[in-house]
């Protein structure tokens, strides 16, 4: 029985193919927008998760900027990583020290790159490799060298591969290159304004000619990126033993930036799908309405099953049957033409929109879940019509012309 209901529906959904189609157009267009936003949602989260790991979502950045004339030294700082080695694995100061001058190497003059005054454990925590010469060290940082390492891209365009042992100048003072970083970014193209376009000082040198005697901003790396409201929370806590007010300072991780954006991106996302599924309500009402014409046009067949014993429930699911399997058809369809506009969607942003690493990538969730919805659409909106047939009197639908 089952079978044959399906075989009927098939056959009737195939004998008005025109009209079959134009009556699926919104289960397909509602099941491919709904594919392509949340596959489009997929690719923005895992660019997003893929930058924040290139950044380190494992790292806690500190703001410190004191209360009245209460001011934190570096070595409070390394105390309280100290205090919680089981959270925090390493902190070091980040001294910003862009602002101090141009950056010149010999007559040329080079911009957009990062200068910070770290300490000997900077590279490390920041997973960073010398490709050549040496890190900086402990001495360095004890008797205020003016030494440096710089990244891959100064070594290359300035030095043309070989910067240690030469001199850069930063406003008016000279830094002798004792290492390069291995290179961060494949591709030479892009590595101005990226990880390899730095240079890196001994915080001590640049608090010596900043003329300051406290740091504002440290880089901790946590020893459990789970664990980071934890370390976050001891990072504040030995904070305010030291400077007694919550307005001096501000500790935040990478990973909640991370969840926030996640969110951001899950609630468009959202919104857009609810935008889509109005083409799955029109799609349904379509299908409604057609299923009620066919209920009229087929009066006599009705009528003549009935009059040789046809039960209601066998013209109910004849008629369900053949809405879902309109509505299914529509879902796989749809299912079809989201993925060839993913894959033409992925071979375009590229072109429109370079630099941004975003791809389409529908998951097997999303399409169940739009495939389903679309045959349930089919049978929510295709049962009153059912119900109408079932309902026919066999003497009056006999009569009908």
């Amino acid at each position: 029985m089952i079978i044959e209901t399906f075989r009927q529906a098939i056959q009737n959904v195939w004998s008005n193919k025109l009209r079959t189609f134009l009556t699926m157009l919104g289960i397909i267009i509602g099941v491919m927008a709904v594919i392509v936003i949340v596959g489009l949602g997929n690719g923005m989260t895992k660019s997003m998760r893929d930058s924040f790991s290139a950044m380190g979502t494992n790292t806690l950045n500190i703001n410190v900027w004191g209360y009245g004339s209460r001011t934190i030294s570096v070595d409070d700082v390394y105390a309280i990583a100290e205090k919680n080695p089981e959270l925090i694995q390493s902190v070091s100061p980040q001294i910003d020290f862009s602002g101090s001058g141009d950056l010149k190497i010999g007559t040329s003059t080079y911009r957009w790159l990062s200068i910070y005054g770290v300490d000997e454990d900077y590279t490390t925590l920041k997973n960073y490799t010398i490709a050549k010469g040496r890190g900086l060290q402990y001495m360095d940082i004890k008797d205020n060298k003016q030494v440096c390492i710089i990244g891959d891209y100064l070594n290359r365009v300035a030095f043309g591969g070989n910067g240690v042992g030469q001199t850069l100048k930063i406003g008016a003072n000279k830094f002798r290159i004792v290492g390069v970083l291995a290179a961060k970014v494949s591709d030479p193209s892009l590595q101005e304004g990226s990880d390899d376009a730095c240079v890196y000082l001994p915080y001590t040198t640049v608090m010596r000619l900043s003329k300051t005697s406290t740091n504002q901003s440290y880089i901790a790396i946590m020893t459990d990126e789970s664990k980071a409201n934890d370390a976050k929370a001891v990072m504040e806590a030995g904070l305010y033993n030291v400077l007694k007010s919550e307005n001096a300072y501000y500790v935040y991780s990478a990973s909640e930036f991370l969840e926030e954006m996640n969110k951001m991106i899950h609630m468009v996302i959202v919104i857009l799908t609810g935008i889509a599924s109005i083409s799955l309500l029109v799609g349904g009402i379509g299908i409604m309405n057609i299923m009620l014409v066919s209920v009229t046009e087929r009066t006599r067949e009705i009528g003549i099953r009935k009059a040789l014993g046809a039960k209601e429930r066998v013209i109910l699911a004849q008629f369900v049957v053949e809405a879902a399997t309109t509505s299914a058809l529509g879902g796989f369809l749809g299912i079809v033409l989201g993925y060839v506009v993913s894959m033409a969607a992925n071979h375009i942003l590229p072109m429109v929109a370079s630099g941004v690493d975003v791809t389409v990538s529908p998951s097997f969730n999303s399409i169940a879940v739009a495939f389903g919805i679309s045959v349930g659409i089919g049978v929510l909106f295709g049962y009153l019509p059912a119900k109408r047939a079932a309902r026919l009197n066999p003497i009056e639908a006999l009569r009908y012309d």
